[in-house]
């Protein structure tokens, strides 16, 4: 995959965390693929998970089996990041991403293996999400993205500008000028060091291309 892989060489980094299984962080994470196009902005993946930060929460247990499913695509993610580094990671999200929130594929280990060929890595990097032997490294990543915005937020969560931020969500994505107008909005509001947050109640469910 090279279409959404090449990152601009240059330009202000913007660190991203993600749970490969969540919706709203995929229309995000595409929206900044669309700023690199408009803005000298780069992208940088990072896993975080859903299921460690929900971790003691009183859950339904729909609720605890969905995040229990929700640990293989998230370790897997992370392997590649260990073995192949952030690009790889990068396209391997856009691979997964693609086949579960637009494809609607099953969130299997063939999903998984379908997704790592997709991106030209072996299959074999799928026995990671069957085993908590890594878990350690990947409370590392988690907390890197999630311990400077705090843990009463979920994904997305951006570092830019120096401030970490829950968001934006957003659906459906924006595109052009469009998409680097909105992300100049999320450089002022870093900009403001008393700034903390700004919401309203979602009306609408994830809409993708």
């Amino acid at each position: 995959m090279t279409s959404d892989s090449a990152a601009p060489p240059t330009g202000d980094i913007v660190h991203f965390w993600f749970d490969p299984g969540c919706p709203w962080a995929w229309l995000t994470s595409r929206w900044m693929l669309e700023v690199e196009k408009v803005r000298p902005v780069t992208t940088v993946f990072h896993v975080m998970s859903l299921s460690l930060l929900n971790e003691g929460k009183d859950l339904s247990e729909e609720r605890r089996a969905s995040l229990e499913a929700a640990k293989a695509p998230v370790r897997v993610a992370l392997a590649v990041e260990e073995a192949y580094g952030p690009d790889r990671l990068r396209d391997f999200y856009t691979a997964i991403g693609l086949r579960f929130h637009p494809g609607g594929q099953e969130r299997t280990r063939a999903t998984l293996e379908a997704a790592l060929s997709d991106v030209g890595v072996p299959v074999r990097l799928a026995d990671r999400g069957d085993t908590d032997a890594h878990d350690g490294a990947l409370r590392a990543s988690h907390h890197a993205g999630m311990d400077p915005v705090g843990m009463d937020v979920g994904t997305p969560v951006i570092h830019v500008g120096g401030v970490a931020f829950f968001g934006p969500v957003i659906t459906p994505r924006p595109t052009g000028e469009a998409a680097g107008r909105l992300f100049d909005s999320v450089l002022t509001l870093a900009g403001y060091e008393g700034f903390y947050e700004l919401k309203r109640t979602r009306t609408s469910r994830p809409v993708f291309d």
